[in-house]
């Protein structure tokens, strides 16, 4: 795992727990990256807007701010989130990437705020080394509405992700090491539940351009870039194929076999090859997940459309791309 220097400030601040690694440090810079705190908003409390009162929610203040907001289930959901346990990286062995000692990381320290900060990790369940994708930490918003977990994992529940990045993805998919560092094995009936439940309680931001009957654009609210996007989203650019409203996903996976544009090779101890089957994130609230696609390759909307463009062949003018990126902003 793999913090920007904001996330590891802040933590450092309010719980004086150090996420500093001695052997890497983040290389995306900070305007590439989510909005630092991001709002909280849930599912069961739509009129209260963000929650989190412009604070990264930690151990040291959740109870303070969700206490009368969440019942004793979810909160304490909510408490297990933020609590340090050991991971790879940080733990209290020899065998650690932080100078010293650590209690460990928490989910929303990726998670941030059940959203995400851009921090990365390495997929755990490929081998040989060189084979493993960097993987950008995808938000939790909108949880409730989706089937299948991971990018490229396909896991079929939130509770089965949840208790397998305790068990398996922390420590790199080794049980071996995992027992030495010190795994904490969540209790599936009750730690799990609740972790999950919380999870699903994490609601997409207010799009107030959208019909709500259909998830498209009201023509009343919305621009003519943003109406003209929409229909090359759901015409020539073959979006809506794979991103359906309200929520703009399928709930599936795509290979884009992106192999045929190149040929496999070795480049900086990384072999450059296909991605295989990709999940389909929904776009609800995409403007506020920087940077895209599962492993954080393309950093802005832009960059992510003409990705598109180029690997689905749909021969794009300028001024469409323009527009499809004033649609997705809208969403």
């Amino acid at each position: 795992m793999l913090f920007p220097k904001f996330h590891i400030d802040e933590v450092q601040r309010q719980e004086g727990r150090d996420l500093t690694r001695f052997d890497l440090d983040f290389d995306l810079p900070d305007h590439f990256l989510p909005e630092f705190p991001p709002a909280i908003f849930l599912t069961t409390r739509p009129d209260l807007g963000d929650v989190s009162q412009g604070k990264l929610v930690t151990i040291m203040n959740y109870y303070e701010l969700f206490n009368g907001i969440l019942n004793p289930k979810d909160l304490e959901g909510l408490r297990l989130l933020v609590t340090p346990f050991p991971q790879q990286q940080f733990n209290q062995t020899e065998d650690r990437r932080s100078e010293a000692p650590s209690r460990g990381v928490t989910c929303f320290d990726c998670h941030a705020n059940g959203h995400t900060n851009g921090g990365t990790h390495l997929v755990g369940d490929i081998r040989p080394q060189e084979f493993r994708h960097r993987i950008e930490t995808p938000s939790l918003r909108g949880v409730n509405i989706q089937r299948s977990f991971g990018s490229q994992r396909a896991m079929t529940s939130v509770e089965d992700f949840t208790e397998f990045e305790q068990r398996a993805a922390y420590f790199d998919g080794d049980p071996v090491i995992a027992t030495k560092k010190g795994v904490n094995v969540l209790e599936r009936g009750s730690q799990v539940h609740f972790m999950a439940e919380l999870e699903k309680l994490l609601d997409f931001p207010p799009a107030p351009k959208l019909r709500v009957a259909d998830g498209k654009l009201n023509p009343a609210r919305a621009s003519e870039s943003e109406l003209r996007g929409q229909e090359v989203f759901f015409g020539k650019g073959q979006c809506a194929t794979c991103h359906l409203p309200p929520y703009y996903t399928d709930n599936s996976m795509h290979d884009l076999q992106t192999e045929r544009f190149f040929k496999q090779e070795l480049v900086d101890g990384m072999v450059m090859a296909g991605d295989g089957p990709i999940k389909t994130f929904p776009l609800r609230g995409i403007k506020d997940s920087p940077p895209y696609l599962h492993d954080g390759r393309l950093l802005t909307l832009d960059d992510t459309v003409e990705f598109f463009n180029l690997v689905l062949e749909t021969k794009l003018t300028d001024a469409e791309k323009r527009d499809v990126v004033a649609f997705l902003r809208a969403l």
